[in-house]
């Protein structure tokens, strides 16, 4: 079974810069943009994702489940919050699950659950990394990942096991 990639909708389009210019003008714009960008970053990594939205800027009449792109879309209920549905989803998925989220209390809640998590920030750039590879551009990052280090860097540590199983998980972005 595949990882389940479950992002809070509208934290991550107001933590970034450029999607969060797209969504003061309009905010049917900003969801339409960051599903683009998420249906690129799937043609390059081919994860289960789900956006969820708080339904409250929901569009007038629309169903509270949607797919575009291949890219599933969810609004919460009526007096319903999404970081609601994203600890429902985090904990039916468990283990499988990476959560996509600035907001403190959503991390803490999918953690409980066993889920990964990666900052709306974090996973941004990896998006954005993603459609430069496929786009066939070299970034800086790239090019510094290629640059080996013969430079000694001390005592090696190891992190506590569920920071460590963190990483793995979110390695696979």
């Amino acid at each position: 079974m595949g990882m389940h990639i479950i992002i809070d909708g509208y934290n991550l389009v107001r933590q970034s810069r450029e999607l969060s210019r797209i969504d003061r003008t309009d905010i049917t714009r900003g969801r339409e943009a960051l599903i683009e960008m998420l249906a690129a970053y799937r043609r390059f990594k081919p994860h289960r994702i789900t956006v969820v939205f708080d339904g409250a800027g929901a569009p007038v009449l629309s169903p509270g489940r949607d797919r575009m792109k291949g890219i599933a879309i969810v609004f919460s209920r009526g007096g319903e919050t999404a970081d609601a549905v994203i600890g429902r989803m985090a904990r039916r998925e468990g283990e499988t699950a990476l959560v996509v989220s600035s907001d403190l209390a959503v991390v803490r809640n999918a953690q409980a659950c066993g889920a990964a998590v990666v900052e709306s920030t974090e996973f941004e750039a990896r998006m954005a990394m993603a459609g430069a590879l496929e786009a066939g551009e070299p970034t800086e990052e790239n090019q510094q990942a290629r640059r080996v280090s013969t430079r000694k860097k001390g005592e090696g540590r190891r992190l506590p096991k569920r920071l460590r199983q963190n990483q793995r998980r979110t390695a696979k972005l």
